[in-house]
């Protein structure tokens, strides 16, 4: 396809590589960066730049991919200060799941030329690989218009949401949900395996009942689905992301179910089965 932005990808880990690979595949010119070697990039290793400041030297659109607020400082002002590093940069795309407050105070600090766009995505690693991602944009409507070819190369499900804020606003009230049903499936196959159904047999009907989530009818596809809680991995995130909702609201309003679900969360513990 014909973009006619020079698109960079900061941070290609699981979400990161595979919507990177979705605009190459597209014919978008689109680099990476990833503070790995580029050994762990296989077939992709032409366009990752090691380098921060050669990566951000002619991108003219960037992509952050990386995990959280501290990485997204260390990314755009800190250790690969890219902001710094970028005289092309026109648009600045936060696709990490972060607490709307936070992004309200980080656009406050980007360059004036610059617009920043929030875009986080929903559909975990496989929808990324598979290219259909689905996004929630928040953002001037002139620059969702001029990006949108571009997010359509990596899922076919877009949503504006509003204006700037708007779409991380709605991506943490949706992942508030996802972490809900990850919650409880997890909770209802601990106690069917203490009862004696058979895990299989039980995702089957939930899929095909009103016990139905994504969760639980994608159990199989999704990567993380058996982990258990570790800061570093999907599951932390998952954590992660409640906290940047309940950072974003009344803080009255947190206890009993949001609290709960934060605490369940973090009390997962690996499924052999």
């Amino acid at each position: 396809m014909t973009f006619g932005l020079r698109v960079g990808v900061a941070g290609c880990g699981r979400m990161g590589f595979g919507m990177a690979r979705a605009m190459a595949a597209a014919g978008i010119d689109v680099k990476g960066f990833d503070i790995r070697p580029l050994t762990d990039f296989p077939g992709f290793k032409d366009r990752m730049i090691a380098d921060a400041g050669v990566f951000a030297a002619d991108r003219q659109v960037v992509l952050s991919v990386v995990r959280d607020v501290a990485e997204t400082e260390a990314l755009l002002f800190d250790d690969q200060a890219i902001l710094s590093r970028a005289p092309d940069l026109a648009y600045l795309i936060i696709c990490s799941t972060l607490s709307p407050r936070y992004l309200a105070e980080l656009t406050e600090r980007v360059p004036s030329h610059i617009t920043v766009v929030d875009a986080p995505m929903s559909g975990a690693q496989v929808a990324a690989d598979e290219a259909r991602l689905s996004f929630m944009l928040g953002g001037p409507q002139d620059a969702l218009d001029r990006l949108d070819p571009m997010f359509r190369t990596m899922g076919p499900k877009i949503h504006a949401m509003g204006g700037p804020g708007a779409g991380m606003t709605a991506k943490v009230l949706n992942n508030f949900v996802a972490a809900s049903e990850l919650a409880a499936v997890r909770q209802v196959l601990d106690w069917a395996d203490d009862l004696g159904v058979e895990q299989d047999r039980l995702l089957a009907l939930m899929h095909d009942s009103s016990g139905q989530t994504w969760f639980g009818s994608n159990f199989e596809a999704i990567e993380f689905s058996r982990d258990g809680y570790d800061p570093a991995n999907t599951i932390g995130i998952v954590k992660k992301d409640v906290e940047s909702c309940l950072d974003a609201v009344d803080a009255a309003t947190h206890a009993g179910l949001p609290d709960a679900v934060v605490a369940a969360v973090a009390g997962l513990r690996p499924r052999t089965r």
